[in-house]
Parts: C-alpha cells; structure tokens; sequence
C-alpha cells in the first residue's frame, strides 16, 4: 500500500511541471492574436516560467536533502496553483509572464521533489523513470488536448487545476524516507562528474520540450493543418516519454544505447521538420518521443550515484541544465519562423545538437 500512494503521490509531482512546459506552446498562435502580441512574446511565457525554474534546481535540491521531498513538493503545488489562478484575473501579456515566473518557482519545488520523494521511498530506476515519463505525459497531454479549447485562458485554467489536484494527492501521501546527511561539499558547476548527465539529459528532455512547444505551429503554418490536428504530432513528442522513460530505467548500466538515442532523435527531428506529408511529421515526432524519453532515469539514477551525500541537489543540478536549455532555445526557436524555412532552420540546429551529444559519455562512477 506505502508503494502504491507514493508512487501515485510522485506522479502527481510530475504531471504539473511536465504539463506547464507544454500549456502555453500547445496554443500559441490563438495566444498570440487575443493577446495582441507576436509569437516572440508568446515565447517568453515559457522563457519566464523556466528562468526561475531553472534557478531555483539546485536551491530546492538543497531544501529537499534538508526539509524532505514531500514537504518541499508538495509546497511547490500549491504555488503553481495560484499563480496560474491569478494570471487569469488580467489579459495582459507582462502580467502573465510575471505570473509564470512566479509559477516557475512551484515547477521547481514540485520536479525535484518529486524525483527525490521516488528516490526514498521506491528507489528504483524503473521507477525513476515512471516518474519521468508522466511528467513527459503531462507536457504531451497538453499539447495533444488544449487546442481543442484554444484560448488565452486555457494555459492557466487547466494549470491551477492540475496543481490543485496534484497538492491534495501529496499531502495524503506516505512521509518519505530518512534525509540525507549534509554534504560535505556543494554541488556546482565545478563538479564535473554532474555535467555528461546534464547534457544528456538537456539533449533529450530540453531539447524535446524546445520542439514540443514549436511543433504545432510549424506544422500549421508549413504543413497547412489545423492547431488541433498538428497537436496530434506535436503531443507525440512528449507523451511517447510514458514508454521510454521507464524503459531507460533498465538501461542505467548501458550508456552505449543511451547515446544512439541521439542519433535516432536526431533522425525523427528531420522528418519531423519537411512538415510535409502530414504522416511523416507524425511518424518523425513519434520517433522523438521514443528517443527522448532514453536518457531520463540513466541521467538521474546517475546523478545521484555521483554524490550520494546530496542526491536532491545533484538531481536538480542536472535538472538545471535542461532547464536553461529550454530557458534559451524556446524563444530562439520561435524567432527562426521570421526567417525563410519558416522555423525549419531552428528544427535542423536541434538534430545537429542531439547528433553531437553521442560523444558525450559519463564518468564511469555515474554508470557503474
């Protein structure tokens, strides 16, 4: 029974920083007229989102090892759903960019304790990556489901709710595991041990996540299909993590498979990018989504190998990386639909990014 409620308690900590990476992206052009703003603009809302996200990783690694998982995500939930629930009180473009920064800090909260909270009370790579792969169905059900409700509220609505169920699951949760001991050292950017795990994991889930918000509008304007049918694609990139994530659990002690996934996401990325004939899109974003999901639980299980004196911290350190991966790449993306290709030049840099990282590979400790 413990095994049971924490497992769905981790899901619930998943689902909502998963689904908020995607919410916004899933109706950015129907965002984009009812704000009166360009699809630039548009991209901030997930730039402000992952600006404290991204720098609050480490930050809230710490208050897990320290305070608990639970608490820590649980807290993180509760700030996610009432950020989302006071953007919906103004239609003006700044003010719900300041309410996604302030939601960032709750993405964070939840995502890192969520991890740390399966660490200590499952422990398992596979379940590792079960809770990876429904955050990455949280993202994918967003963008498969929100464009059929197409409207500047959508992305927060359906944000305040998610989080709202989300924190009453926590906090009737099993209280997790006996905390860690304080490092004796602090995990930063000079341990280099952390850094092959954060491309990897920056690789697969940012790079993915930068795709999975671009997706519906390239293949609306390029392939000539409507928002909700290019959500069918696009939501493939994120939700087909539910298969692979925890698949890549079994993979934690084979980084050789773990790197050819790049190559195959790197393949996807391409077909998915001609956007034309419709099938190949949806056959090349199923692919990413499979690839993507590889790296997940070999990314973090590794991590925490690396410093077993703070895992939390050194899950959100990796975490981290990825996060600034989609902090930048997001709106660079989006600026490449100004330029001739219509977004196709920013869809071949992240197949050439995803091609480079099979040269990377983690110190032997990460995946003894």
């Amino acid at each position: 029974m413990r095994f049971d409620r924490a497992l769905v308690a981790g899901f619930a900590l998943a689902f909502t920083p998963g689904f908020n990476v995607a919410n916004v992206g899933a109706v950015a052009d129907t965002a984009s007229r009812q704000y009166g703003v360009g699809l630039g603009i548009i991209g901030l809302f997930t730039t402000a989102l992952f600006l404290s996200h991204a720098a609050m990783q480490v930050p809230m690694g710490r208050m897990c090892d320290r305070l608990g998982a639970r608490a820590v995500g649980a807290a993180g939930l509760a700030v996610v759903a009432v950020a989302s629930a006071a953007a919906l009180g103004w239609r003006e473009a700044w003010f719900a960019i300041a309410m996604r920064f302030v939601a960032g800090f709750g993405t964070a909260a939840s995502f890192v304790g969520g991890s740390d909270y399966v660490r200590s009370t499952i422990g398992s790579p596979v379940a590792q990556g079960m809770y990876g792969a429904v955050s990455m169905a949280g993202g994918g059900l967003a963008v498969g489901l929100l464009p059929l409700w197409a409207s500047w509220r959508t992305p927060f609505v359906s944000a305040a709710v998610v989080a709202a169920v989300g924190a009453i699951v926590v906090l009737v949760s099993p209280r997790d595991g006996v905390r860690s001991p304080r490092p004796a050292e602090r995990v930063t950017v000079r341990d280099r041990r952390l850094l092959p795990l954060g491309a990897w994991h920056a690789a697969s889930f940012g790079l993915s996540v930068v795709l999975g918000n671009w997706t519906v509008t390239l293949l609306h304007r390029a392939g000539g299909v409507s928002e909700a049918t290019a959500g069918i694609a696009g939501g493939l990139i994120l939700f087909l993590g539910v298969i692979s994530r925890p698949a890549g659990g079994r993979l934690v002690d084979r980084p050789a498979v773990v790197r050819a996934s790049f190559v195959v996401s790197a393949a996807g990325t391409i077909a998915l990018l001609a956007a034309t004939p419709f099938a190949l899109a949806v056959a090349g974003a199923a692919v990413v989504g499979l690839a993507a999901g590889i790296p997940f639980a070999p990314s973090f299980a590794g991590a925490a190998r690396v410093r077993p004196d703070a895992p939390g911290a050194a899950v959100g350190f990796v975490n981290m990386i990825a996060a600034v991966t989609i902090l930048v790449g997001t709106p660079l993306l989006g600026l490449t639909f100004s330029l001739p290709g219509g977004g196709r030049i920013g869809f071949a840099a992240v197949a050439a990014l995803c091609l480079a990282t099979v040269l990377v590979r983690p110190t032997p400790r990460a995946a003894a």
